[in-house]
């Protein structure tokens, strides 16, 4: 048997690949500032292609929400965790959940 259609045979086919889009929330404490840890988690999303905000938190930590695809949140929060050269990565506290698709890129949040 032949694969082929013809064209009033042809199906509608979802060309689109999901994706598995998901939210991730992480918070990182240790020596999280002054390390230049908000522009590595930055360089990270850029380089995975994920969107979001990275911020220094006022209690010493940093928080960063991401959107995309798991298997790049996945590699992405496995980056947060190691952090910059400089840094030192106490506790990594983690939450998923559904995106939200408000992020068009990934940037630095200032207080």
């Amino acid at each position: 048997m032949c694969g082929y259609q013809g064209e009033g045979d042809v199906a509608s086919v979802d060309t689109r690949v999901d994706q598995d889009i998901r939210r991730l929330r992480v918070v990182v404490r240790g020596r999280v500032q002054g390390v230049n840890f908000r522009h590595y988690t930055l360089r990270a999303a850029q380089r995975l292609g994920v969107t979001g905000w990275v911020i220094n938190r006022r209690d010493g930590t940093v928080e960063t929400v991401a959107e995309g695809p798991s298997a790049a949140l996945e590699r992405f929060r496995a980056s947060v965790a190691e952090g910059p050269p400089n840094a030192f990565v106490a506790q990594v506290d983690v939450e998923w959940g559904p995106a939200t698709g408000e992020f068009s890129d990934f940037r630095v949040r200032y207080l």
